[in-house]
């Protein structure tokens, strides 16, 4: 009975440990996430605002991107794709300088919004945008529910996404615009629960393991995948809702 009750005693504070560490994870990520989302406020409001600089990426009256717009427009993308292919070579502290870069870059790529779209309208969008994410964060956190099935389908929705956005960018259709923008809503939001379960559960996973390397580089792929999440759904609700200039 001693001994049950000392191995009992032993997980208990185990799991203890294990939630402890759990929540200081979250708050790395969450914390990452805000700083990032920070960089890339700034870096859009400074370019966005100033027509002298606005005009190395784009036309400050039509907005069509030049060649180094184009440029600017695709990197962070690449960039994605670049640090899920580094990120096992890169130190914690790397990778998170990395992540800040794109950040950055993606700062320039959609600074454009502060031209085509009113600043009373561009904060009331950030505002919705972020009492959804935090509901559907929130509930990816708590909920019972598995969601690891809905990943495979959600990221067949965001490749669909991209093709059909490069598609419109030859055809210009207002119709299909709209339409991937309500789609890019519901994929960027079901992606939110969906990534936040997951940064969850790898943790538990692998937190026996104390990997102190491993869970700090983890946590700033969380606060990629959850920045993007935000993103994209900021984007595509403040093209169906934003009042433009």
């Amino acid at each position: 009975m001693a001994q049950f009750d000392t191995v009992r005693t032993a997980a208990g504070v185990r799991s203890a440990e294990i939630d402890e560490g759990l929540r200081a994870h979250m708050n790395k990520v969450y914390g990452t996430m805000s700083v990032g989302m920070l960089i890339t406020f700034a870096v859009a409001w400074a370019v966005g605002t100033s027509p002298q600089l606005l005009s190395v990426f784009r036309d400050p009256v039509t907005l069509s991107p030049n060649i180094l717009g184009w440029i600017v427009m695709f990197a962070p993308l690449a960039m994605v794709f670049g640090f899920g292919a580094a990120i096992n070579r890169l130190s914690a502290a790397g990778a998170q300088l990395f992540f800040y870069a794109f950040a950055a870059v993606m700062g320039l790529s959609m600074s454009w919004i502060f031209v085509a779209f009113t600043g009373i309208s561009i904060a009331q969008v950030f505002l919705v945008t972020s009492i959804a994410f935090a509901g559907l964060s929130l509930y990816g956190y708590v909920t019972k529910k598995d969601l690891s099935g809905m990943g495979t389908f959600l990221m067949m929705g965001v490749i669909g996404l991209i093709v059909a956005m490069v598609i419109n960018i030859f055809l210009q259709s207002p119709a299909i615009m709209f339409a991937v923008s309500i789609i890019g809503v519901l994929i960027f939001a079901g992606l939110t629960a969906y990534d936040t379960q997951n940064i969850k559960t790898t943790y538990i996973q692998h937190a026996a393991h104390g990997d102190q390397e491993w869970l700090g580089k983890s946590a700033i792929m969380g606060a990629l995948n959850l920045y993007l999440d935000f993103i994209n759904m900021f984007m595509f609700l403040l093209q169906l809702l934003g009042n433009r200039e």
